[in-house]
């Protein structure tokens, strides 16, 4: 799924739910439904701050979906696969997620 699908996702559940959420004031009736501008921004935002967050060392937990934090990889000795030299790969941080129990139950459930 990319970002633009999800904004359509969130958008088309912000409508469907729109009957529930209705108010009437008079004669006019006011919906409460996500412009796409604004599931923009709010994807955006999200996504933004849990970037910066994990560039900080920080860890993400979003509780029933899983868990995001950041592993060092220490540096170490590699090979160059074409020519079979020696060359040090220096240390690296990289992301590491850790599926979360719900999300694993719903995954398997129906395997």
């Amino acid at each position: 799924m990319t970002r633009s699908e999800l904004i359509e996702r969130l958008i088309g559940r912000t409508r469907s739910k729109l009957t529930s959420h209705e108010k009437k004031r008079g004669d006019e009736l006011f919906l409460q439904a996500f412009e796409v501008k604004d599931c923009d921004l709010c994807v955006r935002a999200i996504l933004e701050h849990m970037v910066s967050s994990l560039a900080e060392g920080k860890r993400i937990e979003i509780r029933g979906f899983g868990s995001f934090a950041v592993t060092v990889r220490p540096a170490r000795v590699g090979r160059n696969p074409k020519t079979g030299d020696s060359v040090l790969v220096p240390e690296k941080r990289v992301p590491h997620f850790k599926c979360g129990k719900d999300l694993k139950l719903r995954l398997n459930r129906h395997s």
